[in-house]
């Protein structure tokens, strides 16, 4: 695919099933992510694979989490809470590492782990997979975060939902520049 169509076109899809990417797939996401502006040259990111019986302990993570916050939450949230990492045969949780640096603030850092995360999922489009970047509550919640492992400087940008497209990618709509697009002075 050639790069102008694949960022002209990038759709999320959140209809997916198995199988996984491969790994020479996985690869090529990876790498792509690794491409994000990045001042400094910190690598202000890293990431989780979430597959198999995984998903399932994520989905009990979620709904733990969900128990913790409420004191009786409706069964279906709950339900929903344990089905949600099962949405696709693989995630990829996009961690952004953020740390003290006299030239490069955290709010930078953060903002190029989200560009690592946009890379993969251009790299997916690329290669005709299906992807999606989910973030809600739980990716802002430290219990979530802990269950991952992550330390306390690390942040969960999202999650990336990865499988094969159910159907065909939908057609984006056609936005014009000019309504978002302004002089200045």
């Amino acid at each position: 695919m050639e790069a102008l169509d694949a960022l002209l076109n990038r759709v999320s899809t959140a209809r997916l099933s198995d199988p996984a990417p491969t790994a020479a797939q996985r690869d090529v996401l990876f790498r792509a992510a690794l491409r994000a502006p990045d001042h400094g040259q910190l690598r202000p990111w890293r990431f989780l694979t979430v597959e198999g019986e995984a998903r399932q302990r994520l989905g009990t993570l979620f709904a733990e989490t969900l128990q913790a916050k409420q004191t009786e939450p409706r069964p279906e949230a709950l339900d929903k809470a344990l089905a949600m990492p099962l949405r696709a045969p693989l995630l990829v949780v996009v961690v952004a590492r953020l740390q003290d640096h006299p030239k490069v603030p955290r709010d930078e850092q953060l903002l190029a782990a989200g560009c690592a995360a946009h890379g993969l999922i251009q790299a997916a489009f690329a290669q005709g997979l299906g992807a999606i970047w989910r973030t809600g509550d739980f990716s802002y919640d430290r219990h979530v975060a802990a269950g991952l492992g992550l330390a306390d400087d690390e942040r969960i940008i999202g999650f990336i939902y990865l499988g094969q497209v159910e159907g065909a990618f939908r057609t984006p709509p056609a936005l014009a520049p000019e309504d978002f697009v302004s002089a200045w002075g």
